[in-house]
């Protein structure tokens, strides 16, 4: 039985927190890919430019943070999804100017795997319900 767990919670956390790509290779193939049909994300095809995406986010919201709701293994179809919640509190510099304001949004990643490596994420999310709250939109 492979770890897929144990690897799909360590690139959680690591993307999650703003690790980028350096903190997240470990665990992916090396042209991993990446889809979501949320906007701020429709031109971002790999699993490195979302990780590196994620660090940008978490230069704005230096306080973000993240809630793990759910937690699901499929060893027969090489599946691991996250139901979680996103918070932060836009305060950073480097976008937008800082509302100052947080904002809270449900989110879902699911993760294929190859072997012991994630090779696609998959992630479901509504960013303008999330922006609104931040001051965004």
């Amino acid at each position: 039985m492979s770890d897929m767990k144990g690897i799909a919670s360590n690139f959680f956390e690591a993307c999650e927190t703003g690790k980028g790509w350096d903190g997240c290779k470990d665990y992916c193939l090396e042209n991993a890919s990446f889809s979501s049909h949320a906007e701020p994300l429709l031109e971002v095809s790999t699993i490195q430019g979302y990780a590196d995406w994620m660090q940008g986010v978490c230069g704005l919201m230096p306080d973000c943070d993240y809630e793990i709701r759910s937690l699901t293994v499929d060893e027969e179809n090489k599946h691991v999804s996250f139901f979680a919640l996103f918070s932060g509190t836009h305060t950073g510099e480097g976008g937008p100017e800082p509302t100052g304001l947080k904002g809270t949004v449900d989110y879902v990643y699911a993760l294929e795997f190859s072997g012991d490596k994630i090779k696609h994420l998959t992630k479901v999310w509504n960013p303008h319900y999330f922006f609104k709250q931040i001051g965004w939109e």
